[in-house]
């Protein structure tokens, strides 16, 4: 019989494109967990005035490392518990 090839496609590799933020810390009276408040500018569709627009996350801290006032780049990650969805970068 003879044996059949084997061939080795590769598959494109898919890229997850991560939102990434920077804001201020809350509160860090959670274990590993810190809540970080986000400002963003928006403009307004019709009327085209800016105005700001606050929201704060749940990011996950594993070193404990920040306190309240710290400023803080973090990313989007798998949900580690039910609000939190976003993971802290630290800077080397």
């Amino acid at each position: 019989m003879p044996e059949a090839k084997k061939t080795t496609e590769k598959k494109p590799t898919v890229t997850v494109i991560k939102k990434k933020f920077n804001g201020v810390v809350v509160s860090n009276k959670m274990d590993k967990t810190i809540v970080v408040n986000v400002d963003t500018v928006k403009i307004h569709p019709r009327y085209g005035k800016r105005y700001a627009q606050s929201r704060k996350y749940k990011v996950h801290d594993e070193l404990n490392k920040f306190k309240e006032g710290d400023k803080v780049n973090f990313i989007e990650c798998r949900p580690i518990s039910k609000d939190k969805k976003w993971r802290v970068i630290y800077s080397k």
